[in-house]
């Protein structure tokens, strides 16, 4: 999930090759980013339930975790509507009859697709967060199994059988 939800913000372009707002951005594409990302935060929202409602979350390490699920989910929230106005937007350029309305329409876009993208990344962030607070979560555990496992030196020695009996 970490992997899309990144993968997502870097593939989502707006610019083109030369790093500039294209004249006549593509609506429909610009909707499927929109689309994708209520998928996307549809997914986060799944896993963090799923996680809310399990035993775990009652834990010191899986109340973090669930913070930091939550919050992936709240920022993952948020990037589906800026997509919802970068499309707006482009539908608004591509119609635009007074050419000194388009920079200003042209920069609105731009700066609602950035905010989703980092809408996007901030939730891969959070999410690769609690994907490593649980890790360490289990591999502290792990550890302290690999030392109950071994026998403790300072334990008293079974009872030999034939010993004083009172």
């Amino acid at each position: 999930m970490t992997d899309k939800l990144y993968g997502a913000a870097q593939e989502w372009e707006l610019l083109d090759e030369d790093g500039h707002v294209p004249a006549e951005p593509s609506y429909t594409a610009l909707l499927q980013h929109a689309i994708d990302a209520h998928d996307l935060t549809r997914d986060v929202l799944a896993l963090t339930a799923d996680f809310a409602r399990s035993p775990h979350h009652t834990t010191s390490a899986g109340s973090t975790v669930l913070k930091h699920l939550a919050a992936a989910a709240t920022m993952s929230s948020h990037a589906a509507p800026h997509f919802n106005e970068t499309a707006e937007c482009a539908l608004a350029l591509l119609r635009s009859t007074d050419p000194r309305d388009q920079p200003h329409v042209a920069n609105r876009m731009f700066i609602e697709h950035a905010s989703a993208r980092a809408s996007l990344r901030g939730a891969s962030r959070c999410l690769r967060a609690a994907a490593k607070e649980l890790d360490d979560h289990l591999g502290f555990h792990r550890f302290l199994t690999t030392l109950t496992r071994k026998e403790d030196p300072l334990a008293p020695a079974p009872p030999r059988p034939g010993g004083r009996h009172r």
